[in-house]
């Protein structure tokens, strides 16, 4: 059964590597229309993608490029964007170049044509999927579920702690998990995150009253500092006018207080970031969740999700 995946996760397996590894391998693989994956190296004036293939080259002709390319639906960004970067296809065909050379003719459109009717047509909300962020927005993070097809993850449906834009939570390229949370009005796919990060309890265990351990500072309000300690989960410490949004801090524990959802905080000292944002430390990775309760039991304030 074919397994359609976020670009970037065949090309680098041995069968993908076995597969461009000749002439032969590559007929063959045209022959079982396996999907392959190569990086593209160059997009021409005329937006064809340049791929090389054990050892011959490949073409994307502009209109196999992705779904969409034809009828304006999908810019041509789409394709330029992806040089340097892994792209899947299937081979359809093999020519001669004008100096006698062989190439072969690829489709990324078919990969994308059959993944979306094969798998992503199937897919319901609370299904739990890996992706690869592929760019980012004030209003959240774009990314790939499945041959390169793009969905959006909205940055409130990120975590539950806030952030002023989804690179405090992601970069580029990452590969990440997500859960479908429904679809728009053109039948897209949507997409949430926060449900696979743990409920308040599960990352309150992490923690105890006494201790005294690192965080970044999300938002500095007249009333208190929040303090986030995982991404699920944030206390509030006394204001303080020197700090500010995305600076790291220690943080003394006061007391956690699950039936408010409450951590209270002292904030030790604080310091400049120097790294890119932590990889997220997933609960659940597959599977699918028809209802989400981050909230304890008995808690006052009620946060859940239903799919």
């Amino acid at each position: 059964m074919t397994e359609y995946l976020p670009e970037g996760y065949l090309i680098d397996t041995p069968k993908n590597k076995n597969a461009l590894s000749g002439i032969e391998s590559l007929k063959e693989a045209q022959k079982n229309k396996t999907i392959l994956e190569a990086r593209a190296t160059v997009c021409t004036a005329r937006h064809d993608l340049i791929i090389e293939l054990g050892g011959i080259r490949g073409i994307i002709p502009r209109n196999e490029g992705a779904i969409g390319i034809e009828s304006g639906e999908t810019r041509d960004i789409a394709l330029i964007s992806r040089v340097g970067k892994p792209v899947c296809f299937i081979i359809t065909d093999f020519e001669k170049d004008k100096n006698g050379r062989l190439m072969a003719i690829c489709s990324r459109k078919s990969v994308q044509e059959e993944c979306t009717a094969n798998y992503l047509d199937n897919l319901v909300p609370g299904d739990i999927i890996p992706a690869v962020v592929t760019h980012m927005e004030n209003f959240g993070c774009f990314a790939d579920i499945g041959c390169g097809i793009s969905s959006l993850l909205p940055i409130d449906s990120i975590s539950v702690s806030r952030i002023s834009h989804p690179s405090d939570r992601f970069k580029s390229g990452q590969k990440i998990f997500a859960v479908v949370s429904g679809r728009d009005p053109s039948g897209r796919i949507c997409l949430s995150h926060k449900e696979l990060l743990g409920t308040w309890e599960e990352n309150a265990a992490n923690f105890s009253a006494g201790e005294t351990v690192g965080g970044i500072i999300r938002s500095v309000e007249d009333y208190g500092v929040f303090v986030e300690l995982a991404p699920n989960l944030a206390g509030l410490a006394e204001s303080c006018s020197r700090l500010k949004p995305g600076q790291k801090a220690s943080v003394y524990i006061k007391s956690l207080i699950p039936d408010k959802m409450k951590i209270k905080l002292i904030i030790v000292d604080s310091f400049e970031p120097e790294n890119e944002p932590d990889e997220p430390e997933y609960y659940i990775t597959k599977g699918h969740m028809d209802f989400w309760q981050y909230s304890p039991e008995g808690c006052s304030k009620n946060v859940s999700t239903f799919f």
